[in-house]
This record gives C-alpha cells, sequence and structure tokens, in this order.
C-alpha cells in the first residue's frame, strides 16, 4: 500500500467536516492510524467507526475503539474470506462483540465481482452473521458487489426486522426496495467520481432519515485525492457532493447524515 499522505494540499482546502460521523474505516488498514485520527478531528469529524473484515481486523477495530472516545468498532467477517467461517469463528467473533464499544456486526455480504469464495459459501457466511446479529441485537453493515439480487433475496428472507446498513451504497436499481424496507444507505468517495451520474441520482432518492456517509479509507478515495490512500479527514468531500445530488446546503446534509449515524449504531448524543 502507498503512503497515506494525511496533509492536504494548500490548494484544495478540506470541506468543513464539523460534527461529521465517518461510519465505515479501515483504521488498521491506514499506515498510520493516530495520525489519520488527529487529522480527522482537525477537520471536524466527531467519530469514526472502524470496521472488521476478519478476526484479527475485528480484534484491532475493538483496540482502537476501546482506547479512544470517539471511535466504535463493528466485527465481521468479508465475503472475499467466507470460507474461514465457521461455528468456532463464530463464537470467537460472538465473544469479541460482547464490548460495548461493538455497535454492528459486519462488513459482511456478497461479492460477486472479485468472487473470491464460492457463491454459496459466501452466502453461508453472510446467513450466519445475520443470525449473530439478531442474537446479539446489532445492526449488520453490508457489502454487496454485483450480488444484489442475492443480497436482497437473503436480506429479505433473514434480515426482516433488523437495522441494515448498506456499505459503500450500489444497488441504484432497487433504490425503491431498500427505502421501503428502511435499509440504511452509506455513500462512500465514490460518489464524487465523473462516471458516477447513476450513484449522485440514487443518492437523491434515499429516504432522508436512511442517509449516512463513510470514507472507505483507506479506499474510494474521493475527488481531488483519487489516486492516494483515503483518510477520514477527507470525509467532507463526499457530503459537499451529497449536498450538490441532493440541492441542499453542507449543514443540512452534517445534521442529517450524523442524525442518522447516532440512530443506526445506538451512538447516542455527543457527550
Amino acid at each position: 500500500m502507498s503512503g497515506t499522505d494525511v496533509t492536504p494540499t494548500p490548494q484544495v482546502p478540506v470541506p468543513d467536516a464539523t460534527g461529521c460521523i465517518d461510519t465505515h474505516c479501515h483504521l488498521e488498514m491506514l499506515d498510520d492510524a493516530e495520525v489519520a485520527l488527529a487529522a480527522a478531528r482537525s477537520a471536524g469529524v466527531a467519530a469514526v467507526i472502524a470496521i472488521g473484515i476478519d478476526l484479527e481486523s475485528s480484534r484491532r477495530a475493538v483496540g482502537y475503539a476501546e482506547t479512544h472516545d470517539d471511535v466504535f468498532a463493528t466485527v465481521g467477517m468479508h465475503p472475499h474470506d467466507s470460507r474461514k467461517l465457521d461455528e468456532n469463528l463464530l463464537t470467537k467473533m460472538e465473544k469479541l462483540a460482547g464490548s460495548d464499544r461493538v455497535r454492528a456486526i459486519g462488513e459482511c455480504g456478497l461479492d460477486y465481482y472479485r468472487d473470491r469464495a464460492p457463491r454459496d459459501v459466501q452466502q453461508r457466511a453472510f446467513i450466519m452473521q445475520i443470525g449473530l446479529a439478531r442474537q446479539l441485537d446489532l445492526p449488520i453493515v453490508v457489502h454487496v458487489r454485483e450480488a444484489e439480487e442475492d443480497a436482497m433475496t437473503l436480506l429479505g428472507e433473514f434480515a426482516e426486522g433488523l437495522t441494515v446498513i448498506m456499505h459503500c451504497f450500489s444497488l441504484t436499481a432497487d433504490i425503491a426496495e431498500c427505502n421501503e424496507r428502511g435499509y440504511y444507505a452509506s455513500f462512500a468517495g465514490n460518489l464524487t467520481y465523473k462516471n458516477a451520474d447513476d450513484l449522485r441520482a440514487a443518492a437523491a432518492l434515499v429516504r432522508e432519515d436512511r442517509l449516512l456517509i463513510e470514507t472507505d479509507a483507506p479506499f474510494l478515495t474521493p475527488m481531488p485525492y483519487r489516486g492516494k490512500d483515503n483518510q477520514p479527514a477527507w470525509i467532507g468531500y463526499t457530503a459537499a457532493m451529497l449536498a450538490e445530488a441532493r440541492g441542499w446546503d453542507m449543514a443540512r446534509v452534517m445534521a442529517v447524515t450524523t442524525a442518522n449515524a447516532r440512530r443506526a449504531f445506538g451512538l447516542g448524543e455527543p457527550g
């Protein structure tokens, strides 16, 4: 991975992200998580959700959350590593999720683009984690890539009544169904890309009470920093594009997405 540039160039000021919550960040993948968190605080970011994608990254996410008041964690197994998930590992994840700093299960779901695990194995791991979320009464953070039909079918069958957060939202053809089911839609830096017209159109249609924003750092770096490792401090660029897509000002984007994030992840009000 290339080095994380945590200091934007002066020619492109970072949009004010005061009060914003980055709902999806892979802190353990950043070159220096502490520096990145400090930069995020300087940009006004109020909280970061550190995402687990396997047992080790979940442990690290919980570690960050337990040592930083503005970090919360998720515990999960990414579809790429679905082969690893068995009952023994699920029990370890359940124990890890017992921390009061863990606010969701995931990232889990289906990825038929990379197909790094057989699809039936991905589906089994997804169902197991939906079950864990139900058992622990936690939201579920869902990854879907080129698997929309199966993901929506499994969620409809197994996740009824759960809080569902669609990470890096891409289900543009299913926006009406997602709205009807009450799923949260979290938008990342790819919302700022030139070829993302369909995604911006979908962002304009998401229920106001279900809109979220994220960085997915170090991935999906927003313009104008595409090509560099992403970081939580740059979430304001996604917020600004969301404002443009919906015809809102930045203050409304921040107020709406932050309130939604606090509700979705059970964060409560800032202390």
